[in-house]
């Protein structure tokens, strides 16, 4: 049987064409895509364990960048499971909730983590893989069948609910997902794209990892963000491509500032020589769309998206590009703005952004009352509002208060609220987010104490990075005698940001 023909998810099979070339540098070196072919069939047969498949059970895997993340990731799809890719920023509990909520059969780690998360294997009944089991299983046969329509990835998102959703994709999903991207932004077996960005996040799975071995491409990836090491890699002379977040580029900006003159040279020649360089997962500050430009001549492409659809808006890779627009659909995606009744508004005049076509997501995990009020028919509700201006869509705001981007991510108000009622000096509070150049929202706290208690914010921080996420951590805390309420006892939370107006 050759490669064309073999049972591979769809998008393993574009792996299969392009075997001598290249396909992840990382710290142990370059791998190619026949090594990760082998590498992700060893880890299904550990994974399947004689098994003919798994049948969508979840595999949790807690690993950071690299060749073996990718081939865990495909170990998975290869025997018929479920990804669950898992933050490495994530304090213990975030962890857990999101190993217990997605009903975790196999659960596979490395590093720090790796006995704590083996106890949590036991504690649920899941079976547990260390890193070095998972790559040493025996190659067996593929599974029968890995259609389509299968369940493939489950990534967790937080939402008005206040706890985090588990978005379903299908393999079908996914490929409408990177194939759009692949068609609009040109990708070939040439390119080379670096990987700074979390592999639980759609922009680093889909946008980066994806697009580049759908593609045949290479894909350079460092363990975490570090802007000296970035900034290495862009001027090498290297890369094609770049895509990351706004706050990332802030902190580029700022180290190309304090660099010396002589390194400045080589830092804009190099990175000058790319052919794209993308911004996403929160609104690009025109200031600092402006800065990188004049450093690297590059006006950074802007595109809109969420975990439930991949991408959907994107500035043109050849055409204009305007600041604070996130361009048109992209090929194979419906978009419209609608009023609160459903009903498509006028040119120009703001309304909701609804989403439809096969990159659109396929459930939230076990909710299925959220999954049905996040629909208006075949229309994807996305919460954001939006207007056409000249053609080209411009983001408002969310809907909802409660939804904050934060350094990237998309995060619940309502979720860190409930952390931090945690807490001993914490009688109430709300969590808002306020305008910020470095983190698009900030996250910020006001709080009403317990008798005879106080509190610093400090304290605060160090005692909430035990229990969230970095970013999820407040950035300012004001403590206050009672919260805004409105008549009905209900938190107004336009009135709480404008207590951290000054």
């Amino acid at each position: 049987m050759t490669p064309d023909q073999a049972p591979l998810p769809t998008l393993l099979r574009h792996a299969a064409r392009h075997t001598t070339r290249t396909a992840i540098v990382d710290a142990g070196g370059a791998h190619s895509y026949q090594a990760l072919l082998d590498a992700s069939a060893r880890v299904a047969g550990a994974l399947l364990d004689g098994r003919a498949d798994l049948q969508e059970a979840r595999v949790a895997f807690h690993l950071p960048p690299g060749f073996s993340h990718v081939a865990v990731l495909w170990g998975i799809w290869r025997a018929g499971g479920v990804a669950v890719p898992l933050a490495l920023s994530h304090p213990p509990p975030e962890l857990e909730y999101v190993i217990r909520d997605a009903e975790t059969a196999i659960l596979v780690a490395e590093g720090e983590r790796t006995g704590a998360c083996r106890a949590l294997a036991a504690q649920i009944g899941a079976r547990f893989l260390t890193l070095e089991q998972a790559l040493c299983g025996t190659a067996s046969a593929e599974p029968t069948d890995v259609l389509a329509t299968r369940r493939a990835l489950i990534v967790y998102t937080s939402g008005t609910t206040g706890r985090p959703k588990g978005v379903v994709s299908t393999h079908a999903n996914l490929e409408a997902q990177v194939g759009a991207l692949v068609e609009a932004w040109e990708w070939s077996a040439e390119d080379r794209v670096l990987l700074v960005l979390p592999l639980h996040h759609v922009h680093g799975i889909v946008n980066v990892v994806g697009c580049a071995l759908v593609s045949g491409a290479a894909c350079e990836m460092h363990p975490s963000f570090d802007a000296d090491a970035t900034w290495a890699a862009l001027r090498s002379g290297r890369l094609t491509l770049f895509m990351a977040v706004p706050t990332i580029y802030r902190r580029l900006i700022a180290a190309f500032d304090d660099a010396p003159e002589a390194d400045r040279v080589a830092m804009r020649s190099g990175a000058g020589a790319l052919r794209l360089m993308v911004s996403g997962s929160a609104a690009l500050p025109v200031q600092t769309l402006e800065r990188w430009r004049e450093i690297t001549g590059h006006t950074l492409l802007e595109r809109y998206g969420m975990t439930e659809m991949g991408m959907a808006l994107s500035n043109p890779l050849d055409g204009e590009r305007r600041p604070g627009c996130v361009g048109s659909a992209l090929p194979g995606v419906q978009v419209r703005l609608v009023d609160e009744s459903g009903n498509p508004v006028a040119v120009g005049s703001p309304g909701e952004l609804e989403v439809r076509g096969a990159n659109v997501f396929h459930e939230y995990w076990h909710r299925p009352e959220a999954t049905r009020d996040a629909f208006r028919g075949e229309w994807f509700r996305t919460g954001d509002t939006a207007v056409v201006e000249n053609g080209y869509f411009r983001l408002l705001g969310r809907s909802s208060v409660d939804i904050l981007k934060t350094g990237g991510y998309k995060v619940s108000a309502l979720e860190i609220e409930e952390t931090l009622r945690e807490h001993p000096a914490i009688a109430e509070c709300a969590v808002v987010g306020i305008p910020d150049p470095e983190w698009g929202d900030k996250v910020v706290v006001a709080a009403e104490l317990r008798a005879g208690s106080s509190l610093a914010l400090d304290a605060l921080r160090a005692w909430a990075k035990d229990r969230l996420a970095p970013y999820k951590v407040p950035r300012a805390l004001k403590v206050v005698a009672a919260l805004p309420r409105n008549a009905m006892g209900k938190v107004v939370k336009p009135d709480v940001a404008r207590l951290f107006a000054d």
